[in-house]
Protein backbone atom coordinates (compact mmCIF):
# COMPACT_ATOMS: atom_id res chain seq x y z
CA UNK A 1 0.00 0.00 0.00
CA UNK A 2 1.05 3.54 -0.43
CA UNK A 3 2.36 5.72 2.48
CA UNK A 4 2.71 9.46 3.45
CA UNK A 5 4.08 8.85 6.50
CA UNK A 6 4.00 12.42 8.94
CA UNK A 7 7.05 14.73 9.72
CA UNK A 8 7.11 13.66 13.61
CA UNK A 9 8.21 9.40 12.30
CA UNK A 10 9.35 9.82 8.57
CA UNK A 11 12.65 10.04 9.22
CA UNK A 12 13.20 8.31 12.89
CA UNK A 13 14.58 4.50 12.95
CA UNK A 14 10.86 3.74 13.67
CA UNK A 15 9.28 5.45 11.10
CA UNK A 16 11.54 4.08 8.32
CA UNK A 17 10.57 0.41 9.73
CA UNK A 18 6.84 0.56 9.58
CA UNK A 19 7.01 2.32 6.31
CA UNK A 20 8.86 -0.82 5.16
CA UNK A 21 6.52 -3.07 6.57
CA UNK A 22 3.51 -0.71 5.70
CA UNK A 23 4.11 -1.25 1.78
CA UNK A 24 4.45 -4.77 1.89
CA UNK A 25 0.70 -5.28 3.28
CA UNK A 26 -1.71 -5.72 0.00
CA UNK A 27 -4.85 -5.44 2.18
CA UNK A 28 -5.55 -9.18 0.61
CA UNK A 29 -7.34 -10.43 3.97
CA UNK A 30 -5.99 -13.97 4.07
CA UNK A 31 -4.91 -12.47 7.83
CA UNK A 32 -8.41 -12.08 9.02
CA UNK A 33 -8.77 -15.94 8.74
CA UNK A 34 -6.07 -16.62 11.18
CA UNK A 35 -7.26 -13.80 13.76
CA UNK A 36 -8.25 -14.72 17.12
CA UNK A 37 -10.19 -11.31 18.12
CA UNK A 38 -11.67 -10.94 14.68
CA UNK A 39 -13.25 -14.52 14.80
CA UNK A 40 -14.64 -14.05 18.12
CA UNK A 41 -16.04 -10.29 17.31
CA UNK A 42 -16.22 -10.22 13.56
CA UNK A 43 -15.36 -6.53 13.26
CA UNK A 44 -12.38 -5.31 10.31
CA UNK A 45 -10.96 -2.99 12.91
CA UNK A 46 -10.42 -6.30 15.43
CA UNK A 47 -8.25 -8.19 12.50
CA UNK A 48 -4.89 -7.44 11.64
CA UNK A 49 -5.71 -5.88 8.34
CA UNK A 50 -8.13 -3.30 10.00
CA UNK A 51 -5.54 -2.74 12.58
CA UNK A 52 -2.78 -1.77 9.97
CA UNK A 53 -4.98 0.48 8.35
CA UNK A 54 -5.63 2.03 11.86
CA UNK A 55 -1.97 2.45 12.19
CA UNK A 56 -1.05 3.11 9.07
CA UNK A 57 -3.78 6.86 9.69
CA UNK A 58 -2.16 7.46 12.87
CA UNK A 59 1.77 7.51 11.35
CA UNK A 60 0.19 9.26 8.72
CA UNK A 61 -1.07 12.21 11.30
CA UNK A 62 -4.72 11.52 11.32
CA UNK A 63 -6.42 11.94 14.84
CA UNK A 64 -6.36 8.78 16.93
CA UNK A 65 -8.76 8.18 19.50
CA UNK A 66 -9.52 6.20 22.46
CA UNK A 67 -11.37 4.06 20.49
CA UNK A 68 -8.19 3.44 18.31
CA UNK A 69 -6.43 2.25 21.13
CA UNK A 70 -9.03 -0.05 21.93
CA UNK A 71 -8.67 -1.96 18.49
CA UNK A 72 -5.34 -2.08 18.95
CA UNK A 73 -5.47 -3.17 23.21
CA UNK A 74 -7.69 -6.04 21.67
CA UNK A 75 -5.02 -7.54 19.69
CA UNK A 76 -3.59 -10.54 21.63
CA UNK A 77 -0.24 -10.03 19.36
CA UNK A 78 -0.16 -14.10 18.48
CA UNK A 79 1.55 -13.15 15.15
CA UNK A 80 -0.88 -15.79 13.71
CA UNK A 81 -1.25 -13.39 10.81
CA UNK A 82 2.53 -13.23 10.36
CA UNK A 83 2.45 -17.06 9.38
CA UNK A 84 -0.33 -16.32 7.08
CA UNK A 85 0.48 -13.61 5.45
CA UNK A 86 2.10 -13.89 1.89
CA UNK A 87 3.58 -10.99 1.91
CA UNK A 88 5.60 -11.14 4.78
CA UNK A 89 4.60 -8.91 6.74
CA UNK A 90 5.98 -8.67 9.99
CA UNK A 91 2.86 -7.47 12.18
CA UNK A 92 4.17 -8.05 15.35
CA UNK A 93 6.94 -5.16 14.46
CA UNK A 94 4.64 -2.56 13.02
CA UNK A 95 2.12 -2.75 16.10
CA UNK A 96 4.37 -2.30 18.59
CA UNK A 97 5.07 1.05 16.81
CA UNK A 98 1.32 1.61 16.28
CA UNK A 99 0.76 1.23 19.98
CA UNK A 100 3.28 3.93 21.16
CA UNK A 101 2.81 6.53 18.84
CA UNK A 102 -1.44 6.21 19.52
CA UNK A 103 -0.40 5.52 23.91
CA UNK A 104 1.22 9.02 23.56
CA UNK A 105 -1.45 10.40 21.88
CA UNK A 106 -4.17 9.21 24.45
CA UNK A 107 -5.05 9.24 27.94
CA UNK A 108 -6.60 6.23 29.29
CA UNK A 109 -8.94 6.24 32.09
CA UNK A 110 -7.64 6.38 35.86
CA UNK A 111 -9.32 2.99 36.51
CA UNK A 112 -7.41 1.53 33.35
CA UNK A 113 -4.07 3.21 34.46
CA UNK A 114 -4.44 1.90 37.84
CA UNK A 115 -4.78 -1.73 36.90
CA UNK A 116 -1.67 -1.56 34.00
CA UNK A 117 0.17 0.38 36.50
CA UNK A 118 -0.07 -2.79 39.43
CA UNK A 119 0.82 -4.99 36.73
CA UNK A 120 3.67 -3.58 35.04
CA UNK A 121 4.82 -2.83 38.85
CA UNK A 122 4.04 -6.03 40.90
CA UNK A 123 4.42 -9.05 37.63
CA UNK A 124 7.95 -8.17 36.96
CA UNK A 125 9.06 -8.52 40.79
CA UNK A 126 9.00 -12.04 41.69
CA UNK A 127 8.77 -11.05 45.67
CA UNK A 128 6.49 -9.14 45.25
CA UNK A 129 4.48 -11.67 43.07
CA UNK A 130 5.26 -14.27 45.31
CA UNK A 131 3.49 -12.11 48.38
CA UNK A 132 0.53 -11.49 46.38
CA UNK A 133 0.03 -15.33 45.24
CA UNK A 134 0.65 -16.57 48.44
CA UNK A 135 -2.34 -14.40 49.95
CA UNK A 136 -4.18 -15.72 47.19
CA UNK A 137 -3.25 -19.55 47.99
CA UNK A 138 -4.74 -18.77 51.44
CA UNK A 139 -7.72 -17.60 50.40
CA UNK A 140 -8.20 -20.45 47.88
CA UNK A 141 -7.84 -17.96 44.85
CA UNK A 142 -4.61 -18.75 43.24
CA UNK A 143 -3.26 -22.25 42.11
CA UNK A 144 -1.00 -23.76 44.45
CA UNK A 145 3.19 -23.86 43.60
CA UNK A 146 4.56 -26.79 42.41
CA UNK A 147 7.92 -27.83 44.18
CA UNK A 148 10.89 -27.55 41.95
CA UNK A 149 12.43 -31.30 43.17
CA UNK A 150 15.89 -31.50 42.60
CA UNK A 151 18.60 -29.37 40.83
CA UNK A 152 21.64 -31.30 39.98
CA UNK A 153 25.18 -29.42 40.18
CA UNK A 154 26.86 -28.15 37.63
CA UNK A 155 29.60 -30.90 36.52
CA UNK A 156 29.33 -30.61 32.91
CA UNK A 157 31.98 -29.04 30.80
CA UNK A 158 29.04 -28.10 28.56
CA UNK A 159 26.94 -25.29 30.47
CA UNK A 160 24.11 -23.30 29.38
CA UNK A 161 22.20 -20.15 30.94
CA UNK A 162 18.31 -20.17 32.08
CA UNK A 163 16.19 -17.36 32.65
CA UNK A 164 15.09 -17.39 36.15
CA UNK A 165 12.44 -15.22 34.98
CA UNK A 166 9.51 -14.01 37.29
CA UNK A 167 5.83 -14.93 37.06
CA UNK A 168 7.04 -18.37 36.16
CA UNK A 169 9.99 -18.33 38.83
CA UNK A 170 7.09 -17.73 41.34
CA UNK A 171 4.39 -20.32 39.98
CA UNK A 172 6.26 -22.96 38.87
CA UNK A 173 10.04 -23.32 39.79
CA UNK A 174 9.43 -27.02 38.95
CA UNK A 175 9.79 -25.99 35.37
CA UNK A 176 13.42 -24.82 35.28
CA UNK A 177 14.55 -27.66 37.76
CA UNK A 178 12.92 -30.38 35.68
CA UNK A 179 14.84 -28.29 32.70
CA UNK A 180 18.14 -28.99 34.42
CA UNK A 181 17.51 -32.85 35.18
CA UNK A 182 16.75 -33.61 31.82
CA UNK A 183 19.63 -31.36 30.23
CA UNK A 184 22.16 -33.24 33.09
CA UNK A 185 20.88 -36.34 31.39
CA UNK A 186 22.67 -34.61 28.08
CA UNK A 187 25.63 -33.76 29.62
CA UNK A 188 24.53 -30.19 29.74
CA UNK A 189 24.63 -27.77 32.99
CA UNK A 190 22.25 -25.31 33.45
CA UNK A 191 22.76 -22.52 35.19
CA UNK A 192 20.74 -19.53 36.76
CA UNK A 193 22.34 -16.31 37.07
CA UNK A 194 21.13 -14.65 40.64
CA UNK A 195 19.59 -10.94 39.48
CA UNK A 196 18.50 -12.43 36.29
CA UNK A 197 14.52 -11.69 36.35
CA UNK A 198 12.16 -10.18 33.76
CA UNK A 199 13.14 -10.31 30.29
CA UNK A 200 11.17 -6.79 29.80
CA UNK A 201 8.80 -8.65 28.19
CA UNK A 202 5.55 -7.53 30.43
CA UNK A 203 5.93 -4.31 30.62
CA UNK A 204 7.19 -3.35 26.67
CA UNK A 205 3.89 -5.21 25.82
CA UNK A 206 2.05 -3.17 28.30
CA UNK A 207 2.88 -0.43 26.30
CA UNK A 208 5.36 1.42 28.88
CA UNK A 209 7.80 0.45 26.22
CA UNK A 210 10.91 2.33 27.67
CA UNK A 211 10.57 0.21 31.30
CA UNK A 212 10.50 -2.78 29.25
CA UNK A 213 13.29 -1.86 27.65
CA UNK A 214 15.20 -0.79 31.06
CA UNK A 215 14.35 -4.52 32.36
CA UNK A 216 15.65 -5.67 29.30
CA UNK A 217 19.20 -4.00 30.03
CA UNK A 218 19.42 -4.97 33.45
CA UNK A 219 18.94 -8.55 32.65
CA UNK A 220 22.03 -8.31 29.91
CA UNK A 221 24.06 -7.13 32.66
CA UNK A 222 23.00 -9.84 35.46
CA UNK A 223 24.22 -12.21 32.08
CA UNK A 224 26.65 -10.20 30.82
CA UNK A 225 30.38 -10.99 32.94
CA UNK A 226 29.28 -15.26 32.10
CA UNK A 227 28.74 -14.65 28.30
CA UNK A 228 31.48 -11.82 27.98
CA UNK A 229 33.38 -15.59 27.79
CA UNK A 230 32.98 -18.22 25.76
CA UNK A 231 32.29 -20.81 28.28
CA UNK A 232 28.65 -20.64 27.63
CA UNK A 233 26.80 -22.16 24.75
CA UNK A 234 23.05 -20.69 24.51
CA UNK A 235 20.79 -18.70 26.68
CA UNK A 236 18.13 -21.16 26.89
CA UNK A 237 14.28 -20.48 27.42
CA UNK A 238 11.67 -22.68 29.05
CA UNK A 239 8.57 -19.82 28.72
CA UNK A 240 8.26 -19.00 24.64
CA UNK A 241 7.02 -15.98 25.58
CA UNK A 242 10.37 -15.02 27.36
CA UNK A 243 12.15 -16.47 24.46
CA UNK A 244 10.73 -14.59 21.43
CA UNK A 245 11.27 -11.48 23.55
CA UNK A 246 14.50 -12.18 24.20
CA UNK A 247 15.45 -13.47 20.46
CA UNK A 248 14.28 -9.84 19.59
CA UNK A 249 16.82 -7.58 21.90
CA UNK A 250 19.12 -7.04 19.08
CA UNK A 251 16.40 -5.07 17.37
CA UNK A 252 14.45 -3.37 20.29
CA UNK A 253 17.87 -2.29 20.99
CA UNK A 254 19.34 -1.27 17.95
CA UNK A 255 19.44 2.19 18.57
CA UNK A 256 21.18 1.83 22.34
CA UNK A 257 24.85 2.31 21.79
CA UNK A 258 25.69 0.84 24.85
CA UNK A 259 23.55 -2.11 24.54
CA UNK A 260 23.29 -2.80 20.79
CA UNK A 261 26.31 -5.35 20.77
CA UNK A 262 25.23 -7.23 23.71
CA UNK A 263 21.80 -7.29 22.53
CA UNK A 264 23.34 -8.78 19.03
CA UNK A 265 25.18 -11.36 21.15
CA UNK A 266 22.36 -12.48 23.83
CA UNK A 267 19.63 -12.63 20.70
CA UNK A 268 22.51 -15.01 18.55
CA UNK A 269 22.69 -16.90 21.44
CA UNK A 270 18.83 -17.30 22.25
CA UNK A 271 17.43 -21.13 21.99
CA UNK A 272 14.13 -22.72 23.02
CA UNK A 273 14.35 -25.15 24.73
CA UNK A 274 13.09 -27.41 22.44
CA UNK A 275 15.84 -26.35 19.91
CA UNK A 276 18.83 -27.68 23.07
CA UNK A 277 17.13 -31.01 22.79
CA UNK A 278 16.89 -33.56 20.51
CA UNK A 279 14.74 -36.42 19.97
CA UNK A 280 17.75 -38.61 18.73
CA UNK A 281 19.65 -38.04 21.95
CA UNK A 282 16.61 -39.17 24.54
CA UNK A 283 15.98 -42.67 24.75
CA UNK A 284 13.09 -44.36 23.18
CA UNK A 285 9.91 -44.99 25.69
CA UNK A 286 7.50 -47.09 26.68
CA UNK A 287 3.58 -45.92 26.20
CA UNK A 288 3.02 -43.10 28.57
CA UNK A 289 0.00 -42.19 27.78
CA UNK A 290 -1.96 -39.62 25.56
CA UNK A 291 -1.48 -35.86 25.68
CA UNK A 292 -2.47 -33.16 23.80
CA UNK A 293 -0.22 -30.34 22.87
CA UNK A 294 -0.82 -26.81 23.00
CA UNK A 295 1.67 -25.05 21.16
CA UNK A 296 1.98 -21.18 22.31
CA UNK A 297 1.85 -18.37 19.89
CA UNK A 298 4.88 -17.09 21.15
CA UNK A 299 6.44 -20.78 20.27
CA UNK A 300 4.68 -21.66 16.40
CA UNK A 301 4.11 -17.88 15.37
CA UNK A 302 7.06 -16.08 16.63
CA UNK A 303 9.54 -18.52 17.04
CA UNK A 304 8.51 -20.27 14.00
CA UNK A 305 8.95 -23.67 16.05
CA UNK A 306 6.59 -26.26 15.24
CA UNK A 307 6.46 -29.81 15.44
CA UNK A 308 10.01 -30.07 17.83
CA UNK A 309 8.49 -30.66 20.69
CA UNK A 310 6.11 -33.16 19.54
CA UNK A 311 8.99 -35.03 18.42
CA UNK A 312 10.65 -35.15 22.26
CA UNK A 313 7.67 -35.78 23.45
CA UNK A 314 6.34 -38.87 21.13
CA UNK A 315 9.92 -40.18 21.81
CA UNK A 316 9.66 -41.69 25.18
CA UNK A 317 6.83 -43.06 24.92
CA UNK A 318 3.47 -40.48 24.66
CA UNK A 319 1.13 -40.32 22.43
CA UNK A 320 0.29 -37.09 20.68
CA UNK A 321 -3.64 -36.96 20.12
CA UNK A 322 -4.77 -34.19 17.09
CA UNK A 323 -5.50 -30.56 18.11
CA UNK A 324 -8.38 -29.13 16.09
CA UNK A 325 -7.27 -25.20 14.80
CA UNK A 326 -3.60 -25.74 16.65
CA UNK A 327 -2.80 -22.45 15.12
CA UNK A 328 -4.95 -20.27 17.36
CA UNK A 329 -4.50 -18.41 20.70
CA UNK A 330 -5.18 -19.73 23.62
CA UNK A 331 -5.94 -16.55 25.02
CA UNK A 332 -3.77 -16.44 28.08
CA UNK A 333 -1.24 -13.53 25.44
CA UNK A 334 1.05 -12.19 28.65
CA UNK A 335 -1.27 -10.08 30.67
CA UNK A 336 -4.23 -9.51 27.95
CA UNK A 337 -6.49 -12.30 30.19
CA UNK A 338 -6.45 -9.71 33.04
CA UNK A 339 -7.06 -7.15 30.67
CA UNK A 340 -9.78 -8.52 28.13
CA UNK A 341 -10.88 -11.44 30.36
CA UNK A 342 -14.02 -11.88 27.92
CA UNK A 343 -12.27 -12.11 24.97
CA UNK A 344 -9.72 -14.17 26.80
CA UNK A 345 -12.28 -16.65 28.09
CA UNK A 346 -13.82 -16.86 24.72
CA UNK A 347 -11.07 -18.24 23.15
CA UNK A 348 -9.60 -20.38 26.03
CA UNK A 349 -13.18 -22.23 25.89
CA UNK A 350 -12.73 -22.70 22.36
CA UNK A 351 -9.27 -24.22 22.82
CA UNK A 352 -9.89 -26.59 25.51
CA UNK A 353 -12.44 -27.91 23.46
CA UNK A 354 -10.07 -28.47 20.91
CA UNK A 355 -7.35 -29.80 23.07
CA UNK A 356 -9.96 -32.10 24.98
CA UNK A 357 -11.66 -33.86 21.83
CA UNK A 358 -8.97 -36.77 22.18
CA UNK A 359 -9.72 -37.59 26.01
CA UNK A 360 -6.15 -36.62 26.55
CA UNK A 361 -5.00 -37.79 30.13
CA UNK A 362 -2.97 -34.28 30.30
CA UNK A 363 -2.37 -31.27 28.13
CA UNK A 364 1.20 -30.14 27.88
CA UNK A 365 2.41 -26.65 26.67
CA UNK A 366 5.61 -24.61 26.81
CA UNK A 367 4.96 -21.05 28.48
CA UNK A 368 3.69 -20.12 32.12
CA UNK A 369 1.43 -17.79 30.88
CA UNK A 370 -0.61 -20.58 28.81
CA UNK A 371 0.15 -22.93 31.28
CA UNK A 372 -1.97 -21.09 34.38
CA UNK A 373 -4.84 -19.67 31.94
CA UNK A 374 -5.73 -23.09 30.60
CA UNK A 375 -5.56 -24.91 33.94
CA UNK A 376 -8.09 -22.48 35.23
CA UNK A 377 -10.56 -23.33 33.18
CA UNK A 378 -9.90 -27.33 33.22
CA UNK A 379 -9.98 -30.33 35.14
CA UNK A 380 -7.56 -32.08 32.74
CA UNK A 381 -4.00 -31.91 34.14
CA UNK A 382 -1.64 -29.43 32.22
CA UNK A 383 1.77 -29.08 32.91
CA UNK A 384 5.03 -28.15 31.11
CA UNK A 385 5.75 -30.47 28.51
CA UNK A 386 9.64 -30.37 29.80
CA UNK A 387 7.99 -31.82 32.94
CA UNK A 388 6.37 -35.17 31.41
CA UNK A 389 9.77 -35.50 29.38
CA UNK A 390 11.84 -35.40 32.98
CA UNK A 391 9.00 -37.79 34.26
CA UNK A 392 9.67 -40.37 31.48
CA UNK A 393 13.03 -40.18 31.92
CA UNK A 394 13.19 -40.26 35.93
Amino acid sequence: MQTQLADFIRDTPEGREADAILRKCVHCGFCTATCPTYQVLGDDLDSPRGRIYLIKRALEGAAVSAKTRLHLDRCLTCRACETTCPSGVRYGRLVDIGRAVVEARTRRSPWDRLRRGVLAFGLPRTALFRAALRVGQLVGMAPRTRPSGAWPAARHARKVIALRGCVQRALAPSINAAAARVLDRMGISLLEVPGAGCCGGIRFHLNDQEAGRDDMRALIDAWWPLLAGRGIEAVVMTASGCGVTVKDYAHILATDQNYRGKAERISELTRDLCEVLRPEDLPRGEKRGRVAFHSPCTLQHGQQLRGKVEALLARVGYELVPVRDAHLCCGSAGTYSLLQPQIANELRARKLAALEEGAPQAIASANIGCLMHLQAASATPVRHWIELLDEALA
